[in-house]
């Protein structure tokens, strides 16, 4: 039975599962991504973001589960899908020896695109990468080169981008200005699924869905993920924080504690209990009650996988 599409929707996936052999790498993994939305995705190394996004543009067929993407179903018209989406891998995946020009001349002919030359002008001009268009790929930096790959994936005008960790070790700069043009293109009405590591990137995008071990733990909004997990945080600023830290492992009310340079924040689901710990253990340190942010919940979530021993962190 093919899936109903939802035109809201660029994405609309019900119960993913994927299995290797014995190892069960998505379970029961479910996303809605609206059209102009840009949506990330969070996890560690091997949590299942990548097969997910290959269910997701018809790369892989999952062993269960159902819906579409961009009204196309994911299990029965996977080759609609991969028409129709642009897909940034995680490795620069081009020609070295060629230029920026030749490439995305050659991935034209690939996708059959008809006046492919104005096509590829285009590209590179919406890309800024007239002026280097001649410079061959493999003298590019981090940057240029995923600027040229996501040229590459905009050649045959997608209305859906799945980008898995697209700007890993690139120079911050050069993130910020890929950010920019992500925002740009989702203004348009382009939709896109973007994995990465990156909190300053996280906080950039609509929704998020945090997954680990093959299981989503969390989806919304930033402030709704926050929300979600019901944390108090206070930041203790001062010196032998590392002493500190391992003191407050053992006290009650403390779930969590996550050292940033000069400063330890401790955070737990009971707040008051959480508050006498603290005042009883700073040993005059400065200590204030502060905002859970994002990476506080992500280190906080992974914790909890009965995977990952679910003790404190």
């Amino acid at each position: 039975m093919t899936a109903v599409a939802n035109p809201e929707y660029a994405i609309d996936v019900q119960g993913l599962n994927k299995s290797y052999g014995e190892k069960h790498v998505v379970r029961d993994v479910s996303l809605r991504v609206r059209r102009g939305e840009i949506f990330g995705f969070l996890g560690p190394n091997g949590s299942g973001k990548t097969t997910t996004i290959r269910m997701v543009c018809g790369l892989l067929k999952p062993d269960s589960g159902s819906g579409t993407c961009l009204g196309y179903d994911i299990v029965r018209e996977r080759a609609e899908i991969k028409r129709r989406v642009g897909y940034m891998t995680q490795r620069f995946s081009f020609w070295e020896d060629l230029s920026i020009v030749e490439n995305l001349d050659f991935v034209a002919r690939m996708y059959a695109i008809p006046e492919r030359k104005a096509a590829v002008r285009k590209a590179l001009d919406n890309l800024g990468l007239t002026a280097r268009a001649q410079q061959l790929a493999g003298e590019l930096s981090g940057g240029w080169k995923q600027r040229m790959a996501l040229a590459a994936c905009m050649l045959h005008e997608p209305n859906l981008l799945l980008l898995d960790e697209p700007t890993a070790g690139v120079d911050p700069r050069a993130r910020r200005d890929f950010w920019d043009e992500l925002q740009s293109l989702a203004a348009k009405g382009i939709s896109v699924l973007v994995s990465t590591h990156y909190m300053d990137e996280a906080v950039r995008c609509h929704k998020l869905a945090y997954i680990a071990f093959g299981k989503l733990l969390a989806q919304g909004t930033a402030g709704e993920v926050i929300a979600s997990q019901h944390l108090t945080t206070w930041a203790i600023h001062g010196d032998r924080l590392s002493e500190l830290q391992d003191e407050l492992r053992k006290r009650p009310g403390v779930e969590q504690t996550v050292t940033f340079g000069d400063v330890l924040h401790v955070s737990g689901s009971d707040a008051e209990l959480l508050r006498r710990t603290v005042e009883a253990s700073a040993g005059g340190r400065r200590a204030e009650l502060i905002d859970t942010n994002l990476e506080d919940v992500f280190i906080y979530l992974m914790g909890k996988t009965p995977e990952n021993g679910g003790g404190k962190a």
